[in-house]
């Protein structure tokens, strides 16, 4: 099969829609259960190719966790501990396979964003992923291969309409690539440069240390960059994307967007949230935006109205600026990923307020000195790349 009819496009008034191969060669996925729209296959496609990417450069097992053809998360296969199973929601005796450990990372970077996404795998999903999986809100999947008591459960999802998409794990796209606007089409090169450590070597800040926990996340970084729309900042820890800023017009407003996630990551890992009473049989998203909504400064008009009785057993004490600043303030080890260059040190400076220890950016701007002296102003390592990853 060479072309797909969809629902429609980007909008329910945009139809026709289809996915087709325009050499007739046969599509290099197959649809396994339910319809995707044009949306959810431009996630797919993404998704794929970044964990695709990151098993590649790193031998780990890799997940994504796609909204609107940006990663709201992606991770690598690495153990959860029992702080992680407690913040993700997994039942602490739990067995956790190494694809699953990945896809529960990369949902729990942003778990609000996480809602509705669509899933990536760079291994087959097994059981343990999918029973994960089944109890939260997705529109999809994308994996190279199912078992076959995975696919079960998973076909229970939505209805019986959840959309599981098999792709070739084989197939390399054409060395040029097309695709209209507003009737013109435009035609690139397909962005197949290499990530790897080779582009970590040139270190320009006069603290040198790169332990190679960094140098994985650095790769982690740049590899969710080269698949978010620009601008775009990635700020990583221990194998995994714990903000992205997507889409933004200026970089520190980028900046800004992935430290705010990065620090709302941290915060949830703070003994009074950990320790919040969610009432019985509460639905996961409405727990989710009860902690977001506790973690923000509306929690003390919440909890003053008495809001909090339909989602915590009893009233929650606020956890106050003072102790939020506290905490963050413990926050060391993170590395930061730039898209392009940091074109003032502000991105340092902000960067910096959450925990960055390392950071790695193309470099280039006629500012890098600066830049360069901010990260020296805080014994932050600094790599510099040479390689731009726009992606729109």
């Amino acid at each position: 099969m060479n072309e797909l009819e969809l629902k429609y496009g980007c909008n329910p008034n945009q139809k026709p829609a289809r996915v087709f191969m325009k050499n007739g060669a046969a599509l290099p996925f197959t649809v396994l259960n339910g319809k995707p729209g044009y949306i959810n296959l431009l996630d797919a496609f993404n998704s794929w190719q970044l964990v695709r990417e990151l098993k590649e450069a790193t031998g780990l097992p890799a997940a994504a966790s796609f909204k609107h053809v940006s990663p709201a998360g992606a991770a690598l296969g690495l153990p959860l501990d029992e702080v992680d199973k407690r913040v993700y929601f997994v039942a602490l005796d739990a067995a956790l396979s190494p694809i699953a450990c990945a896809y529960i990372r990369a949902r729990g970077a942003d778990r609000l964003c996480s809602y509705g996404d669509w899933a990536a795998l760079s291994d087959e999903c097994d059981a343990a992923t999918a029973a994960y999986l089944k109890n939260e809100v997705s529109d999809g999947i994308i994996a190279p291969a199912y078992s076959d008591e995975a696919l079960a459960i998973l076909k229970t999802k939505k209805g019986g309409k959840y959309n599981i998409v098999q792709i070739d794990p084989a197939y390399t796209p054409a060395p040029l690539e097309q695709k209209d606007v507003f009737g013109i089409t435009f035609e690139q090169g397909h962005n197949d440069c290499k990530i790897d450590e080779s582009l970590l070597t040139n270190i320009v800040t006069e603290n040198k240390d790169l332990p190679e926990g960094a140098k994985r996340d650095m790769l982690l970084a740049l590899i969710t960059l080269k698949y978010t729309q620009s601008n775009s900042v990635c700020y990583v820890k221990d194998g995994q994307a714990i903000g992205v800023g997507a889409g933004q017009q200026s970089r520190i407003h980028c900046t800004r967007l992935a430290g705010q996630k990065a620090d709302n990551w941290y915060l949830r890992r703070h003994p009074k949230v950990l320790a919040l009473s969610f009432v019985d049989d509460i639905r996961r998203p409405d727990r989710d935006n009860a902690i977001d909504v506790y973690l923000s400064d509306e929690c003390d008009d919440v909890l003053a109205d008495g809001a909090w009785q339909r989602v915590f057993q009893e009233r929650p004490e606020a956890l106050t600026g003072e102790e939020k600043r506290a905490w963050l303030a413990q926050q060391r080890g993170v590395t930061v990923g730039s898209d392009a260059f940091f074109p003032f040190g502000d991105n340092v400076e902000r960067a910096r307020k959450s925990g960055a220890s390392y950071i790695v950016e193309p470099g280039g701007s006629i500012r890098d000195d600066n830049v360069i002296e901010t990260a020296n102003r805080y014994g932050i390592t600094m790599t510099f790349t040479g390689m731009r990853l726009f992606h729109h």
